[in-house]
């Protein structure tokens, strides 16, 4: 994986990355984690484990709940579109999963969203876009500032 600059990620002290798709993004994900091992990341797989037909949100779930646990502090999310497990992942007050498609929606998401979840389409990104995207995704730090404030506003319910 191209990763703009490895050390980089010494910034977010990383232990692991979570990924998870469908069977819609389950190439994609084989082709990421094997880069993201090459680089050296440890990389936890909560499936699935073939192309074979299943549903995102079983394997969505999983990864969300990790990340809200603390388990993980970032994860990767592959389906179709990127659009459902995406919508999975947010569920959860401790993700804040960005669908990425390019590399400038993967730093804008971490910029100024403090992105902690990568999601991609499958269907409109290939294997050379993926890696470009992550490698974005994770090498770019969180501005703050600003952003801070509204970031921190994500997770406040309003009151009827």
């Amino acid at each position: 994986m191209t990763v703009h600059n490895v050390e980089d990620r010494e910034i977010f002290e990383m232990k692991t990355i979570g990924i998870a798709s469908d069977h819609a993004g389950y190439g994609l994900k084989s082709y990421l984690v094997n880069k993201l091992i090459e680089k050296g990341y440890e990389v936890k797989d909560y499936g699935t484990d073939s192309d074979n037909s299943v549903d995102y949100p079983d394997f969505g779930h999983p990864l969300g709940q990790a990340i809200d646990r603390g388990e993980e502090e970032w994860g990767i999310a592959i389906c179709y579109s990127g659009n459902g497990i995406n919508m999975v992942l947010n569920r959860y007050a401790g993700v804040r999963a960005a669908l990425c498609w390019n590399r400038e929606t993967a730093t804008l998401a971490r910029r100024h969203n403090n992105g902690n979840v990568c999601s991609l389409p499958a269907h409109f990104v290939s294997e050379e876009q993926a890696e470009e995207i992550v490698a974005a995704f994770l090498s770019t730090p969180f501005e703050g500032g600003r952003h801070e404030r509204r970031v921190n506003k994500i997770n406040r319910r309003t009151e009827k």
